[in-house]
Order: C-alpha cells, then sequence, then structure tokens
C-alpha cells in the first residue's frame, strides 16, 4: 500500500490486537505486573477530545509497560448510577437504566475505534447488579466492622430534586442540577466513619512521593488537622454550660458574644417555647451547609437573652446570640466571636451594633473596651496583656500554646487537637443508585439484609409499568412491592431502606473489583494481592480531593473487612492529573435572549470571523474553555476519526502542552498532525522500496541520532513529558528523511521510528513494522536499547559570537586544540564579512561552549 490510509491500517490491526489477545490480562509468574488506570468516565453519551487524551495518556503508558516486559492490566468500566440518568428519565419519559445502558454502547463504540490497548473483557459499569451487589456485601461487613452508623445530621437539601446534596454539589448556594436554592434540613443519615483516620490519611500522605504535591496539599488542607482549645462558658443564669472550640484562643481577649448554630440544643430548646423565635430559625435554616453559602448568605442573629461568663473574668459578661453561619456538625456547634481577627464577626457585629474589642491595647483590666474607629488589621500577630499570656509580645504558634498551658493550669480549658474531616455522608434520596441493604422493622429495629439476599436490586419496570419519574422525591418511596418485605430477622412485614448509595461509593473501590470483576466475593485476595497496586493512576484534577481521599479510606476498610492486602491500604503508588482539551465556544442569541451554542461541526470560520454552515449568520467566538456537553464545544472523536483516523487523534493530544497543562483543540493542530503522519508513511515505503544493497554515506550519524532519539523517548514516555518525547520523534523524522545512509541504516532508523511511535500512534507504527518486514507485531516487540557507546559525542557545535551577538556556527572535534578551533572561527563567512580584511581585536575560545570575536 503506497498511500496512508488511517482507514484501512487502523481497522486491520485492531483486528490483529484482538484475534492475539495481547491486551487480555492474566496472571504470571514470569513478568513484573503493572497495573494503570484511567479515571473511568461517566456515561453521559458523548465521548469527546477531553476524554481521548486521558485515555490516550494512560495508552502510552501501558503499550510502554507491555515493550519493556511487563504484564499490563488497563482496565476500562463507566460510573453508572446518578442524578443526570435520573433527570433524562424524568425529561424523556423513559427508565435512567436504559438511558445508562444505552450511553454505554454509544461511548464503547466511540472508543473502540481509537485503538486503546484495553482488557475489555474486564469491563462493568457500576449499575451492573453484579458489580452493585457486591457493594452491597462490602457494605454490610463494613457494618459489622462498625465502620457504618446511623444518625440525625443537618444536610443540604435540594427541594426540587427532593435529594441531600454533599457540599460540592452545591454551587452559588444552588443545587447542581435542579439550581433550586438548597435548604438545610435534619434527616437520618447513613455515615461512613472516616473521621476515624483522619490522623492516619494525613500522616500517610507523606509517603506518596509520585503523587503532584497540589493534590497532597489540597487533601492535608480538607483533613484539616489543628490545635486549640476547648472550655465552657458558664451561664449566668446557672444553665448547661456553653461548650466551644477554637483555634484562636489567642484571641479570647476579643470576645464580643457568644454564637450558637440554629440546630444547637439550647436554640432548640428555645424555639420550643418562642413561635416567633422558630420563624426566625426557619428562615435560617433556608442556607445550604456549603463554606460558600455561609459566607455570601446574608448575616442573620437573634439574641437569646442568655448570658455568659468570661472564662478569665466571671464579671465580664457576653450575650449568647443565634447565628446563622454557624453550623452543629463543625466544633460543638457553638463559637466565641471575634471581631478584631475574623471578618464574618465583624461584618456581624456591625449588623447588630455589638462591641468590638481592641485586642491590641494593653490593659490593667480585662474587660472589653470599643474603640469606635477600630479597624481589624491585617497581621494575624496578636499583642497579649501582660498578665494573661504572661508575655509582653506574643505571636502565632507562641501565643496559641501559652493560651493553651494557662487554660491547664487554671483549669478551665483542654488543650485539644481536632480535624476538620467529618464523617462521609451517604445516603442519598434517589432511585438511580446502589440500594443500602438493611431493612427496617418494628421488632427488630435497622436489620442488615443476608448476604444470600443479595443483590438487592432496583426494581424495573416489574408490573409492566414504568416507574413514574416526573414526579419529585423518590421513586422507591412510592413502590410498595419493593419497599415492603420480611425482616431477615424475625420474618415479620419489614421495609427496606429506600434511600440509597452516594455516587462517590461506587467509585471508591472499582480499582480493586477490576483485579476480579467476575468473582462472587467483592476481591478475590489472590488477584487483589498480585495486581495491587494501582501503579500509575490518571484523572482530573478536580478528583484531588473527594474521590481519591474516599478512595483512600475505603482501600482501608476493605483491608479490615479482608477485601484487600495491608499494602494496598493506600491504593494508588502514582497519580497524574492531565489538564484540560479546550475549544472555543460559539453562540448566537436565541428568540429569548438567552444564548445558543453551536457545534464545532456547524461552524465553517473564515477571515477571523465564523458562520454557521446553514444560515450564514454570524456567530459569536468565546475564547477556548474547557470541552462541556452544555456549552456545545465538545469535539466528537468519530468526526476526527473518520477525517484524519485515530492515530492523528492521539499525536496530536500529546503533543501540543505538556500533559499536565491545558491543550487547545484545534483543526489545523489536527491537519498538521495528520500531514507528519503522511510524512513518515511515506518515508517508511521510499525506504521499503529501497535496494538492500544499497550503500550511502553517514550511516554512523544516522545510527548515533537513532540511539539518541531512543534515550530521549524513553525518558519522555518514562517522566510523563509525552509532548518532548514527540518533539524528539519529529526531529528523528527529519534526519532520517534528510538522510543519505545506505538501505540498511535507514531501515534500522525507521523500524527504531515504529518502535518509538508505537505507543503514541500504534496503528502507523505496525504497518511501517510490516512494511519493513518486522517480525510479529510492534506492539509485543521490545522496548530498543540506547547503545551508550553511541551516545558518546566526538564533536562538538560551537556559536560564534562577533561584537556580542551570534553570527553562525562551527562543529568541530570535541578535542581539537584551541588554536585550530580560532582558525576555523575566523575562516568562518560571517567572521570574514565582519572584518572586511582586517584583523580581529580579539579572540576569546571557551572549549566546548562558545567563541567571541571581537571585530
Amino acid at each position: 500500500m503506497s498511500r496512508y490510509s488511517a482507514s484501512e491500517i487502523e481497522a486491520k490491526w485492531q483486528e490483529a490486537w484482538e484475534k492475539a489477545g495481547i491486551f487480555q490480562a492474566k496472571r504470571t509468574a514470569d513478568k513484573p505486573k503493572y497495573y494503570v488506570l484511567e479515571m473511568f468516565p461517566y456515561p453521559s453519551g458523548k465521548l469527546h477530545m477531553g476524554h481521548v487524551r486521558n485515555y490516550t495518556m494512560g495508552d502510552v503508558i501501558a503499550r510502554y509497560k507491555i515493550a519493556t516486559g511487563h504484564n499490563v492490566l488497563h482496565p476500562m468500566g463507566f460510573d453508572a448510577f446518578g442524578m443526570p440518568a435520573e433527570n433524562a428519565a424524568m425529561a424523556s419519559g423513559g427508565h435512567p437504566k436504559d438511558w445508562t445502558y444505552a450511553n454505554i454502547d454509544t461511548m464503547v463504540e466511540q472508543m473502540q475505534p481509537l485503538g486503546l490497548s484495553l482488557d475489555w473483557s474486564r469491563m462493568f459499569a457500576t449499575c451492573d447488579e453484579e458489580y452493585y451487589g457486591q457493594q452491597q456485601a462490602l457494605f454490610l461487613d463494613f457494618l459489622e466492622k462498625d465502620l457504618v452508623y446511623r444518625k440525625n445530621a443537618v444536610v443540604n437539601w435540594d427541594p426540587v430534586d427532593m435529594t441531600v446534596l454533599a457540599n460540592e454539589q452545591v454551587e452559588n448556594g444552588r443545587g447542581w442540577r435542579s439550581g433550586a436554592l438548597v435548604e438545610r434540613r435534619e434527616l437520618t443519615q447513613w455515615f461512613f466513619k472516616i473521621s476515624d483516620y483522619s490522623e492516619e490519611l494525613l500522616d500517610a500522605l507523606d509517603g506518596l512521593d509520585n503523587w503532584p504535591a497540589k493534590v497532597r496539599l489540597m487533601q492535608e488542607n480538607w483533613i484539616g488537622k489543628s490545635r486549640g482549645l476547648q472550655f465552657s462558658f458558664e451561664r449566668a443564669d446557672g444553665g448547661e454550660p456553653i461548650e466551644v472550640y477554637t483555634t484562636r484562643p489567642d484571641t479570647l481577649m476579643g470576645a464580643s458574644f457568644v454564637g450558637i448554630s440554629p440546630d444547637h440544643p439550647i436554640a432548640k430548646q428555645l424555639e420550643a417555647e418562642n413561635p416567633e423565635l422558630a420563624e426566625f430559625l426557619a428562615e435560617c435554616r433556608k442556607g445550604g451547609t456549603t463554606a460558600e453559602a455561609i459566607e455570601t448568605a446574608p448575616k442573620l442573629g437573634r439574641d437569646t437573652g442568655i448570658r455568659v461568663k468570661h472564662p478569665l473574668n466571671p464579671e465580664w459578661e457576653l450575650p449568647v446570640w443565634i447565628a446563622n453561619f454557624i453550623l452543629m456538625d463543625y466544633g460543638t456547634g457553638a463559637i466565641f466571636a471575634c471581631p478584631a481577627h475574623d471578618q464574618r464577626d465583624l461584618d456581624f457585629c456591625r449588623k447588630y451594633d455589638l462591641p468590638v474589642t481592641d485586642t491590641f491595647l494593653a490593659l490593667d483590666d480585662p474587660k472589653p473596651v470599643e474603640n469606635e474607629a477600630f479597624v481589624p488589621p491585617k497581621t494575624e500577630k496578636v499583642k497579649w496583656i501582660n498578665h494573661f499570656a504572661g508575655l509582653d509580645v506574643a505571636t502565632g504558634e507562641e501565643a496559641i500554646n501559652a493560651t493553651i498551658d494557662k487554660a491547664e493550669s487554671e483549669g478551665w480549658g483542654e488543650g485539644v487537637t481536632k480535624f476538620r474531616l467529618r464523617d462521609w455522608g451517604l445516603s442519598r434520596q434517589r432511585y438511580w443508585g446502589c440500594p443500602i441493604p438493611v431493612v427496617h422493622c418494628d421488632a427488630c429495629g435497622v436489620v442488615p439484609e443476608k448476604k444470600e439476599n443479595l443483590p438487592i436490586a432496583l426494581p424495573y419496570d416489574e408490573d409492566g409499568k414504568a416507574i413514574d419519574f416526573s414526579v419529585p422525591g423518590n421513586p422507591l418511596d412510592r413502590h410498595p412491592s419493593w419497599r415492603d418485605c420480611a425482616c431477615p430477622k424475625c420474618g415479620k412485614p419489614a421495609q427496606r431502606e429506600t434511600d440509597t448509595m452516594d455516587t462517590f461509593v461506587d467509585s471508591s473501590w472499582y480499582f480493586a473489583r477490576f483485579t476480579a470483576p467476575r468473582a462472587e466475593t467483592p476481591t478475590v485476595m489472590e488477584e487483589a494481592d498480585y495486581w495491587m497496586n494501582v501503579d500509575q493512576y490518571i484523572g482530573g484534577i478536580e478528583h484531588a480531593i473527594l474521590h481519591l481521599l474516599y478512595s483512600r479510606f475505603f482501600a482501608r476498610a476493605m483491608h479490615i473487612c479482608g477485601h484487600l492486602p495491608e499494602k494496598s491500604k493506600e491504593p494508588f503508588d502514582a497519580l497524574f492529573t492531565q489538564g484540560m482539551v479546550t475549544h472555543a465556544i460559539y453562540q448566537t442569541k436565541g428568540d429569548n435572549g438567552r444564548p445558543v451554542y453551536h457545534y464545532p461541526e456547524e461552524v465553517e470560520l473564515r477571515d477571523g470571523k465564523a458562520f454557521l454552515k446553514e444560515t450564514g449568520a454570524e456567530v459569536e467566538v468565546i475564547p477556548s474553555a474547557k470541552m462541556s456537553k452544555s456549552k456545545n464545544n465538545v469535539v466528537d472523536p468519530l468526526h476526527i476519526i473518520s477525517a484524519f483516523g485515530a492515530d492523528t487523534a492521539r499525536w496530536f493530544v500529546l503533543s501540543d502542552s505538556p500533559p499536565e497543562r491545558d491543550v487547545e483543540w484545534t483543526a489545523a493542530g489536527a491537519e498538521a498532525a495528520y500531514k507528519h503522519l503522511n510524512r513518515v508513511w511515506n518515508l517508511s515505503v521510499k525506504i521499503a522500496e529501497m535496494d538492500p544493497n544499497a550503500s550511502g554515506s553517514g550511516d554512523e550519524d544516522l545510527l548515533r541520532e537513532m540511539h539518541k532519539a531512543i534515550r530521549d523517548v524513553t525518558l519522555g514516555v518514562e517522566s510523563f513529558g509525552f509532548n518532548a518525547a514527540i518533539a524528539k520523534l519529529y526531529a528523528f523524522t527529519n534526519t532520517l528523511a534528510k538522510s543519505k545512509a545506505g538501505a540498511a541504516a535507514q531501515k534500522q532508523a525507521i523500524m527504531a521510528l515504529a518502535q518509538l511511535m508505537s505507543p503514541m500512534t500504534p496503528h502507523l507504527a505496525e504497518a511501517v513494522w510490516e512494511a519493513q518486514g518486522g517480525e510479529g507485531l510492534v506492539a509485543t516487540a521490545a522496548w530498543p536499547a540506547a547503545d551508550e557507546s553511541m551516545l558518546v559525542e566526538d564533536s562538538v557545535t560551537l556559536p560564534i559570537q562577533i561584537n556580542g551577538k551570534r553570527r553562525g556556527e562551527i562543529t568541530v572535534a570535541k578535542d581539537l586544540d584551541k588554536a585550530e578551533v580560532e582558525k576555523l572561527a575566523l575562516a568562518h563567512e560571517a567572521v570574514q564579512k565582519a572584518l572586511n580584511g582586517g584583523a580581529p581585536k580579539k579572540v576569546i575560545v571557551v572549549p566546548g561552549r562558545i567563541v567571541n570575536v571581537v571585530a
């Protein structure tokens, strides 16, 4: 075949790989194992180039590891439960299951033409009964080991979707799907005891050397270890003391009031006696529980009339206020407010005309003095009153520790270490999720389901009537034939738990399931012990906190329950967070004035402007943003594959930018990549047609460049410098194209080029390998090794500067005498022209570096 036909080449070699079964992973003792995994996708139904970049990176590593003699596990699955499917069912009148599996089929069809080295035999979706049945078994094991429990908790409630939302699912105080204003609501929820592992999860971050530093820092901040003071304010009326915890006890002299949460027991007690206060508290509970919601919400407060005594001076009394920015789940649900050192406290005090105490004044008596013109200092350094902390000046940790020491020595407080990390609430009030396998019995209480009854499968049109998803709320609550059951303990009538699990649960152990995806237990220890840990995990920075943190907890819990070996308590040995693929957004205005977004293939670019192909109307172009289905600025990989081939798409997404940075997809970039691959193919055809006995010149020079390319590409792949590796491949292709070497040297060079390109452009590499008579498949050929003796430089290229400006260069023997170097430099055309027949004022030769000529 003399013409490069991507469609013919790619279909041929994908069939050959499948027939040979080279990507099906099996345990073996004669090779070291390597497990590479990309974060699995949600089946939205449309693959875009961001997915292609992610999976191609993993594929490069997987193919390289196969070539270097490893037994590689490289699986694929789908994170398939969640609200989008239920919302789609509401919109279409269909069923989430049908929508999800149809989308999975579509996305598999889109993935397979990319030629990814995936073990498709291990594929599963988290909505498969086989998968979530084992997840239910894990839940029961966790319950038995006291790793999961049930309690009342204040949650983010979406009044439209009628479900609990995680903090991360609340955007600007609204539900991420419905857009409804989120409310606080107290519900009985299931929780994983992740907070019990705060210290361990924090300490173990230091051992994750192959994780990005920014990810480790994000997790460290989320876990949030702090040492502070826990103490109680005695009530003036003799009631129950109010306990507080503060990380800034050094600001205690600036206390203005004591604040309690709207959900604090004192607030609830007062609410029961005061209808007006009850109305106020109902208003407070309308806001969400996220830090953003609290910061941006209007500050609301109410004086309870209760007064408490300052621990340093019982004569100094502070008012107790209910404040909407205090959450019951953080600390003790009560604070002391210090407006001099907290902007939120200051805003509240200004609104309600409460005192602002200047803690920078050295006072003889510890009573508040309000400075009307007070402006909180930008610095966090606090000057201390001499008789309080015993220090003339104390700052930061010194002052905090001094205050804790004082409180402990006087018996009114205790130094306590706490963590920001809270237990993981996993209950969700929706249908399309993994059912929680417990039963509620009037006689026995909450009863775990028997394992032999698993999976507790979701109902699916069992009456011949579709479940009505158009009605708000959880359809499982309205499905008596599924909900009503017999108690597994006493056999009396009972009801199933109708909450389903947070989808983060589904993605917190899938990596372990891939080691034995068809097993009748969550894992098979033999397989898990062999394949785990994940040697290289690849995914977006947006999962840096919750998914990775939850997975780390789950791995520990699975180890406790006997499903993972101890070495897998940290499941991901190395983590790489790739940048996004971006594209311009094309929009016009609709009849209602709202933007209408158009796909790139609907737009024609002319003279720096964009026009709709169908109508010719001009389109507004918004600079590149992350590819998003909602903005239609996605490029369908199948369009690129049909036009240029999968190898072009793979080559471009790897070549244009370092993998940790964003890359902008452009049609011009894709065309340039396609032209280069054509050039490689044409070069291969030319070399294959050469007389095998033809001699030439520069054989050794070409082979030296080949070994340099082997060294540099290998380093690039191993360090995730894919763009640098591709830059070297471009350079080596140019060298080979210009070479006058003999047929044997050129054949050796083009076959090495095929091997080096194989992880990036596997189909073209196979075609080149075959054209040159290569044995077997290039996908299973051993990775070439650089000959160290060929990397030793015999010559060096020296730049020539004339009067401080570079004007040329000379290539000389590495050990050439300085006088000979000077002669060659002075004979250079640029130097001769500058001297114009005269002698140089000075010539400075820096061996191996540069020649400076002063004319």
